[in-house]
């Protein structure tokens, strides 16, 4: 169980690309195997996945308690569906980059800078896939947990932005909810097939 300390407003954040730059180097986990950004545990997370030249991104509403050789439920969940798929890796990222793992610990107000510093973050791995050759595959996977803050909606706005600047395409898995929200990763069949998502017709009732 992560709760966070108090709002992300208080407490010392680094710059994605300043934890990028030192990701790999403390030698807790195999670096030519994982992409771990920051590079250690803390109340926010930008980028946990595999390294692979054709990635899974699953994007999910906030991180919770995993880090490298420790998945939680969720993140094995995604690690199968992108097996299962045929993709070579996978990317866990989240709307909003602080640790909680109940979302109703989140903050309440948008940190501006946080947000900011996990939009480059996004822009780098669909930069880094797109640079292959390959068109992102951008998993929405965010499930109802969305409704839980009015400041979401707009994160995913900007995601979708990002996504159509790098060629990315959207895909779902599982049963949308009644309102059209994409299944959360967990409690999907473990043979679950992704699928297109119109995320672009979703943005307008979200």
């Amino acid at each position: 169980m992560h709760i966070p300390t108090g709002a992300t407003q208080t407490i010392e954040l680094l710059d994605f690309e300043d934890a990028l730059a030192l990701s790999g180097r403390s030698g807790a986990y195999d670096a030519a195997k994982w992409i771990y950004v920051p590079d250690f545990y803390t109340e926010y997370r930008y980028i946990l996945g595999t390294r692979g030249r054709d990635p899974l991104i699953c994007i999910g509403i906030n991180p919770s308690t995993a880090a490298p050789d420790d998945l939680d439920n969720t993140l094995k969940s995604v690690a199968r569906i992108a097996a299962g798929n045929g993709f070579d890796s996978w990317i866990m990222f989240n709307v909003y980059a602080q640790r909680a793992t109940r979302p109703d610990d989140m903050d309440r107000e948008r940190n501006e800078r946080l947000h900011r510093e996990n939009m480059k973050a996004f822009a780098y791995i669909l930069s880094r896939v797109a640079a292959n050759g390959v068109s992102p595959a951008i998993w929405a996977a965010w499930g109802t947990i969305i409704e839980k803050r009015p400041y979401l909606p707009d994160c995913v706005r900007e995601m979708v932005a990002l996504g159509q600047r790098y060629g990315g395409h959207w895909l779902c898995a599982g049963k949308c909810s009644a309102k059209g929200h994409p299944h959360h990763p967990l409690y999907l069949r473990r043979d679950e097939v992704t699928r297109p998502f119109a995320v672009e017709d979703y943005l307008t009732c979200l």
